[in-house]
């Protein structure tokens, strides 16, 4: 199937600009833009570090910092999902700055509060990442909830993202004062 960008500059929700800035994190921007044009359809690995880092975290977790971030914060950059991981594109530092953030808020020594934060992996330096196609038939469990549409999208840093992952931890917490019943009891 070959693909090019219509009038408006879009190929199934990402923009040219959107896929220029995608493509200015490969070694060869160019080819990677020629190449889409060809195959809008097939995923590609991208570096981390120099233009995005990225935060991946579990769908239903990744759904819940969503619902923070465009509820009640900023909103976010693209956001992708491949094999069951959402992508959280963030501004390049994120890697290294989340994880440190987490533990000095707790959330990456208590064991109690650990069980409730899934995994967060940040990918930066060094690191690559699978990103959905561009356009056209999408192998299953790979597409964008946020379509990159600008060369310069915002993206969020460290901080936003611990709030956005600490409050969709909270709310799915039930915190109680009463201690819990004894199940064998007869009362």
């Amino acid at each position: 199937m070959s693909g090019s960008w219509d009038e408006c500059g879009e190929i199934g929700g990402v923009t040219a600009d959107g896929a220029a800035w995608l493509a200015s994190a490969g070694a060869h921007p160019r080819s990677l833009l020629a190449f889409w044009e060809e195959r809008p359809d097939a995923p590609v690995v991208l570096s981390c570090g120099a233009v995005f880092d990225v935060v991946s975290t579990a769908v239903v977790f990744g759904r819940r910092m969503l619902d923070r971030l465009w509820g009640e914060g900023e909103g976010t950059g693209p956001v992708a999902v491949f094999r069951d991981r959402m992508l959280l594109f963030a501004a390049p530092g994120t890697a290294q700055r989340l994880p440190s953030l987490l533990s000095w808020e707790e959330w990456g020594s208590d064991g109690s509060r650990t069980a409730c934060l899934p995994p967060l992996l940040c990918h930066g330096p060094g690191d690559a990442v699978t990103v959905p196609p561009v356009s056209g038939e999408t192998p299953p469990g790979a597409r964008w909830l946020v379509a990159p549409d600008t060369r310069h999208p915002w993206l969020p840093g460290p901080e936003v993202l611990l709030w956005a992952a600490v409050r969709a931890a909270r709310a799915t917490v039930r915190l109680s004062i009463s201690p819990v019943p004894d199940q064998g009891a007869k009362v």
